[in-house]
């Protein structure tokens, strides 16, 4: 298959492709995900928010642009690497929900997600799914690899032929290029590499429920050290992150409050679930700054340090170093993970550095060169 993320810059992407390079799905699919003509301007893609340059994240700022260079979202784009692991969205036990697409698992499913920014006002802009359609008919390799994997029939309806582009989308999605395993610390767990004393030390601290509380959600596997990990229990927690002030202000939201899972239809009127976000993978969480649903922290200790404010009993260990003042309070109050987040001892600088350290040997050796020194 071919990798046009990698072997082309990204405005050379979205250039046209033969009918007989899109012989296979995740062909079809790749050049879906590239070409800006499926925005209502013709100036975004798919990539234009995941960046294949930028382990698939946005890092243009705390949240996207839209195709008319106007509109701004009010989360930050998350990264499309090992997304295509997450659970169908489902409530996993009484009130406990996982899985799912976008920060809210309002997208069941890998095919609901693609299917979404091309209709959203404030992302691709498009009318109506018929509209999408109209624009893959505009092009003849398109037309030709469609009727081929899914029938000639296929333009005959605007839904079926909707939906079929999503699902080309999404098994390029699913596709080696997003989630290779290929990262220092895969590398050690196959005996190819050697962790530093101090990555070993961030790994023993982020598996230890006794001295850390990260594993008790960014862990999958019912082992530490197992291969495949996705660094993501998929469930949905309020950790009382702060309002982005400097967003609000640039996107007219000031005055708002982001319910996250509480905004979700599929769970609409249940209680307790404002505030919740899918719990993010920790795979390329180095390289893929800002942080957080709404972007409010550019680094990733600052991370560390905020989860260390409901362990330490220091007002000195309380202050935002982005800032220089102390973590604001939570945007949604209710609902936090207090159980979770005030398990295990507060942290020392040695342990924060350590833990990021750590976290660093999580990122795909594509993007090893995006780890600062």
């Amino acid at each position: 298959m071919k990798t046009l993320a990698l072997l082309f810059p990204l405005s050379l992407a979205a250039l046209p492709v033969a009918a007989e390079e899109l012989a296979t799905l995740e062909d079809l699919g790749e050049a879906l995900f590239f070409d800006v003509n499926l925005s209502k301007n013709r100036t975004q893609s798919c990539a234009t928010c995941h960046d294949p340059e930028s382990a698939f994240a946005d890092p243009r700022g705390p949240a996207s642009f839209g195709d008319d260079g106007l509109s701004m979202g009010d989360r930050n784009a998350p990264t499309a690497t090992y997304a295509h692991f997450a659970p169908v969205f489902s409530e996993v036990s009484e009130g406990v929900f996982a899985g799912g697409q976008f920060l809210d698992g309002r997208a069941a499913t890998l095919e609901e997600q693609a299917g979404g920014p091309p209709l959203n006002p404030i992302e691709m802009g498009m009318a109506s799914s018929a509209d999408v359609v109209d624009r893959l008919e505009e092009n003849p390799a398109y037309v030709v690899a469609f009727r081929d994997l899914f029938g000639e029939e296929i333009f005959d309806d605007d839904d079926e032929a909707y939906a079929a582009m999503t699902k080309a989308i999404a098994a390029f999605e699913r596709t080696d290029l997003f989630s290779p395993f290929d990262s220092k610390y895969d590398r050690y767990l196959r005996g190819e590499a050697e962790l530093t004393r101090e990555e070993l030390l961030g790994e023993t601290l982020f598996f230890s429920q006794q001295f850390t509380n990260c594993n008790l959600c960014h862990q999958l596997n019912p082992r530490a050290g197992m291969e495949g990990e996705t660094f993501t229990n998929y469930e949905y927690h309020n950790i009382g992150v702060p309002e982005n002030t400097g967003l609000r202000e640039m996107n007219g939201g000031v005055g708002l409050v982001d319910l996250g899972l509480g905004q979700n239809a599929a769970v609409e009127g249940r209680p307790g679930l404002s505030g919740r976000y899918k719990v993010p993978t920790l795979r390329n969480v180095a390289v893929t700054a800002p942080y957080m649903h709404n972007g409010v922290f550019e680094d990733l200790r600052t991370v560390v340090l905020f989860y260390n404010t409901y362990n330490t009993k220091s007002e000195a260990r309380k202050i935002n170093p982005e800032t220089g003042e102390p973590f604001l309070p939570p945007e949604v109050p209710e609902n936090l993970s207090l159980e979770e987040l005030e398990t295990g001892p507060a942290f020392e600088d040695r342990d924060i550095d350590a833990l990021v350290a750590f976290m660093k040997t999580l990122t795909d050796a594509r993007y090893e060169h995006l780890l600062e020194d």
